[in-house]
């Protein structure tokens, strides 16, 4: 009896722990559902966010389709694109509190939308090898310390170096800082590319300003010679009355895309400032015939502006006839940029 007793106790005491935890998930989950069985206004309730879920999807999967005649409603839509996910989880919880299965099951489409043009992205696609590592930095004019700035992108390891928004009196300390590590470079208007390799055929790039904010060299690599250009396109602005002004930023994209059309070396680098993103079709000119590093080999969004808190990547490592290996963003300076840098691949590219 006392043997049997001991058992009886043993069994209730190593069950019990468990079993109460479980009872109160059941019941948490009981309550949580009482209220959505047996009602048949669920299919009826968050019709709204129903049809908004639905309207995130069309905007989303139909973004291309958004005419610019209007403000520029379409180039903005697209440079915030990625950003429109961040509705669906609000869409989530008013359908919780509503109780809705309609919307629940409505917000599966902006979820799927949203993963099929950015869900590539999320993974980290870096790799190891390269041959050349390159950065671009749009230093601000405004920089209160140009010179940390400098020292700072050098110290990034990377081969070849661009720099957009110079000032004629912030140059010759960029040239000071950097002498050491870059034996060559060459500053045309307000853009400038520093390298340790020899810089030949370097040239201002007509993008259609009237001053010169495009660039363009031969670096002659281990690896062979490459053709860079650097770009630094007019900004854009968003107004209460005219929407997103991009008119001059448009024609300056359209200008640049032919000239690396007709570069005849194979391999190309395009590094710069763009004003715009991979997503928005005013920069179709150069995007269509080149890929970003980030999107083939980067590891996230890598978002460089503003680089208090990064909400676009504006900034760009294009290429072509180059194989991308992988692709950073570096840590704030004292610009509103973040700069960006990549390690490519050009033997067998």
């Amino acid at each position: 009896m006392a043997q049997q007793a001991y058992m009886t106790e043993t069994d209730d005491n190593g069950g019990s722990g468990p079993e109460r935890r479980g009872d109160r998930l059941r019941r948490l989950i009981g309550r949580l559902a009482s209220g959505w069985r047996g009602d048949p206004r669920i299919w009826r309730r968050g019709l709204v966010v129903a049809a908004l879920a639905l309207l995130l999807s069309l905007v989303m999967l139909l973004h291309s389709r958004i005419p610019n005649r209007f403000g520029n409603l379409g180039s903005l839509t697209e440079t915030f694109l990625p950003w429109l996910g961040l509705f669906i989880p609000v869409f989530v919880l008013l359908a919780l509190v509503r109780r809705s299965a309609s919307a629940l099951i409505a917000l599966v489409l902006p979820a799927v939308v949203w993963l099929n043009l950015f869900g590539g992205l999320l993974s980290d696609k870096t790799g190891g090898g390269g041959d050349l590592t390159v950065a671009t930095h749009n230093v601000n004019a405004d920089n209160p310390d140009p010179s940390g700035t400098a020292r700072d992108v050098a110290a990034s390891g990377a081969d070849v170096v661009a720099l957009e928004e110079l000032t004629a009196s912030a140059v010759p300390v960029y040239e000071k800082a950097m002498a050491a590590t870059y034996k060559y470079h060459s500053v045309q208007g307000t853009v400038g590319l520093w390298s340790k390799y020899p810089l030949s055929a370097v040239k201002p790039v007509d993008i259609k300003l009237g001053w010169t904010r495009a660039m363009r060299a031969t670096a002659a690599t281990p690896q062979g010679k490459v053709a860079f250009y650097v770009a630094h396109l007019p900004s854009v602005r968003v107004k209460l009355q005219a929407g997103f002004t991009a008119r001059q930023r448009d024609k300056s994209a359209d200008a640049l895309g032919e000239a690396i059309a007709d570069e005849p070396l194979g391999r190309v680098i395009l590094l710069g400032d763009l004003n715009g993103t991979m997503n928005d079709r005013s920069l179709n000119a150069v995007t269509s015939q080149m890929r970003s590093t980030q999107g083939a080999a980067g590891d996230g969004f890598g978002f460089s502006w503003p680089a208090s808190f990064p909400m676009a990547r504006i900034d760009q490592i294009l290429v072509r006839g180059v194989e991308p290996v992988t692709s950073w963003t570096l840590p704030q300076t004292g610009s509103d940029h973040l700069p960006i840098a990549a390690r490519v691949k050009l033997t067998g590219s």
